[in-house]
C-alpha cells in the first residue's frame, strides 16, 4: 500500500510542479505589472506631456469633475500594460517552451520577439507620422470659425486608438508567417490575392485614420500593403 502510495506521488509530481512554476510566473508578472504601474502613476504628468506634444495649439479643459483624475488612472494602466507586455510574454514562452519540439521552439521565439518588436514600432510609427498628420488636418479644418478646445480624456481615447489599432495591423507580417509555416496558405496565393488585400487595406486605413484627409489614409494604405508584400517576401525567404 505504502509503495503503491509513493508510485502515485512520483507520477504527479512534475504536475505539481509544473503549477507550481506556473504560480511563480504569474506572480512575477504580477508583481512586475504593480511595479511598472506605481512608476507610471509617479510620472503620470510627463506622459501626459509626452501625449499632448502632437496636438500643437491645442488647448485642453476638464470638462467634468475629476476627469484628469480618472485620465491619469487610464493612462498609467495603458502605460503598464505595454511596459510590462514584454516581461510577461516572456514568462510565457519560458513556461510553454520545455514543451515544445526543437522546430517549434525555431519558429516560436523569432516570431514572439518580431511580434513584440513590430508592434512598438507600429505605436511609434503612428505617434510620429500619423497622429501629427491627423492632428494637422483636424485643427485646421474651420480654425477660422471655430477654436479647437478639446477635452483631454476624448483626445487620450483618439490617440489611444489610433496607436493601438496601428500596433495591431503591423502584425500582419506575423499572422502571414503563422499561416505560412501551418501551411494554411503559401505566399504564392498571398502574391496572388494582392487586389483583395489592396480592398481591405484600403478599409482598413480608412477604419484606423478617423479624418477624412486623403493624404493620411493613403499613407496607412500603403503602410499597411508594404507590411503585407513584406510578409510574403519573409514567406518566400524561408520557402514557406
Amino acid at each position: 500500500m505504502k509503495q503503491r502510495y509513493e508510485q502515485n506521488r512520483d507520477k504527479n509530481m512534475p504536475i505539481v510542479e509544473h503549477l507550481n512554476e506556473l504560480k511563480t510566473r504569474i506572480f512575477l508578472s504580477f508583481t512586475i505589472f504593480i511595479v511598472t504601474s506605481i512608476i507610471c502613476i509617479t510620472y503620470t504628468k510627463e506622459i501626459a506631456l509626452i501625449l499632448q506634444k502632437p496636438a500643437i495649439g491645442i488647448k485642453f479643459l476638464q470638462l467634468a469633475p475629476g476627469e484628469y483624475l480618472f485620465v491619469s488612472i487610464k493612462l498609467s494602466f495603458y502605460s503598464a500594460i505595454i511596459m510590462s507586455s514584454p516581461f510577461v510574454i516572456y514568462q510565457i514562452l519560458q513556461f510553454i517552451l520545455p514543451g515544445l519540439t526543437k522546430k517549434e521552439s525555431l519558429y516560436l521565439i523569432p516570431i514572439l520577439i518580431s511580434s513584440i518588436i513590430l508592434f512598438f514600432i507600429g505605436i511609434f510609427f503612428s505617434y510620429t507620422f500619423l497622429i501629427p498628420i491627423t492632428l494637422k488636418f483636424l485643427i485646421s479644418y474651420g480654425s477660422e470659425l471655430i477654436e479647437p478646445i478639446w477635452s483631454f480624456d476624448e483626445y487620450f481615447n483618439f490617440i489611444t486608438i489610433i496607436m493601438l489599432s496601428t500596433g495591431l495591423c503591423f502584425q500582419i507580417p506575423i499572422i502571414q508567417i503563422i499561416l505560412g509555416i501551418t501551411n494554411i496558405i503559401n505566399w504564392k496565393k498571398m502574391l496572388n490575392t494582392w487586389k483583395y488585400a489592396t480592398f481591405i487595406a484600403t478599409i482598413l486605413g480608412a477604419i484606423i485614420t478617423p479624418s477624412t484627409d486623403p493624404i493620411t489614409q493613403i499613407c496607412m494604405t500603403t503602410t499597411i500593403l508594404t507590411l503585407y508584400f513584406g510578409g510574403i517576401i519573409i514567406l518566400k525567404t524561408i520557402k514557406v
